[in-house]
C-alpha cells in the first residue's frame, strides 16, 4: 500500500506453502486496528498508519496478529521489522 505510511513487510515468511500475509488474511485480520494502526486491507503483512498511530498501537496490532495466527494455524510469525527504543 503506497498511499499510506507503513514500514513494509512486518513478518518474515515462515516457509512452506503459505506466506505470512496469506496466514494473516486466512485468520480474517485484514482491517484489524488498534488506535491509528491497522492491518492493511490491501496486503495483510503490512501495518499502516491511518494518521494517528502511536508506537504502542503498532505493537498491540503486532502482538494480536502473532497470537491469533499462532492459535488458529500453529505458525509462530517472526518479525521482519526491527523494533527499537521500546
Amino acid at each position: 500500500p503506497f498511499d499510506q505510511p507503513c514500514c513494509g513487510s512486518v513478518f518474515k515468511n515462515p516457509g512452506g506453502p503459505r506466506t505470512a500475509g496469506a496466514l494473516i488474511d486466512e485468520c480474517g485480520l485484514k482491517g484489524f486496528a488498534v488506535g491509528g494502526a491497522q492491518v492493511s486491507p490491501l496486503h495483510a503483512n503490512y501495518i499502516v498508519n491511518t494518521g494517528t498511530a502511536s508506537a504502542s498501537d503498532v505493537l498491540k496490532v503486532i502482538e494480536h496478529v502473532r497470537k491469533t495466527v499462532a492459535k488458529r494455524t500453529g505458525v509462530e510469525l517472526e518479525l521482519e521489522v526491527k523494533v527499537i527504543g521500546v
